[in-house]
C-alpha cells in the first residue's frame, strides 16, 4: 500500500513523501493516527496544491513585513507624556509604543515584539528594535515629547 505522509514519522520519512508500507501498518497505524493518507492521485494533487498555497502565503507575508519595515523605519513615532519638573511623569513602555504605532500608522504590532532594554524615561528621540516576524527587524525612532 502506498501512503502520503502528512507528518514526519521517525522511522519512515518526512511529511510529503510517498512511501510503500505493509497494509496493516498503513491502515491501522499511519492512517488511523492521522500521520498519513492513502496515496491516491487525487490526494497527492490536493497535497501539492496545499503546499503551493502555503508557500505563496509565506511569500506574501514576508513581502508585507518588508513593506511595514520600510514604513516603520522612515516614520518618527511621536508619544506625548505629561511633563514633570525633571523629564516626564512615568515612563514609556512597549505597550505605549505599540499603541502609538497602531494609532499613527495603522500597523498592528504586538507589544511583546518591541524590544526595550528599559522603559524610556526622558524626552527626545530614542531608537527601539521591533521584531516583525520571519527574522525581519525594524529600528523604530520614537520621540517622547513632554506636554
Amino acid at each position: 500500500m502506498k501512503v502520503l505522509l502528512i507528518k514526519d514519522v521517525k522511522t519512515l520519512g518526512k511529511a510529503g513523501e510517498i512511501k510503500e508500507v505493509k497494509d496493516g501498518y498503513g491502515q491501522n497505524f499511519l492512517i488511523n493516527k492521522g500521520l498519513a493518507k492513502l496515496a491516491t492521485p487525487d490526494v497527492v494533487e490536493k497535497w501539492k496544491a496545499e503546499e503551493a498555497r502555503k508557500a505563496q502565503e509565506l511569500k506574501d507575508e514576508i513581502t508585507r513585513f518588508e513593506a511595514e519595515k520600510i514604513t516603520l523605519e522612515s516614520t518618527l513615532i511621536k508619544i506625548e507624556k505629561e511633563s514633570a519638573p525633571v523629564g516626564i511623569k512615568g515612563s514609556v513602555g512597549n505597550a505605549d509604543i505599540a499603541a502609538a504605532i497602531a494609532e499613527q500608522l495603522n500597523i498592528e504590532l504586538d507589544k511583546k515584539h518591541i524590544n526595550l532594554k528599559k522603559a524610556l524615561k526622558s524626552t527626545g528621540v530614542h531608537e527601539v528594535d521591533a521584531k516583525l516576524g520571519h527574522g525581519i527587524h525594524a529600528t523604530l525612532k520614537v520621540e517622547v515629547v513632554a506636554v
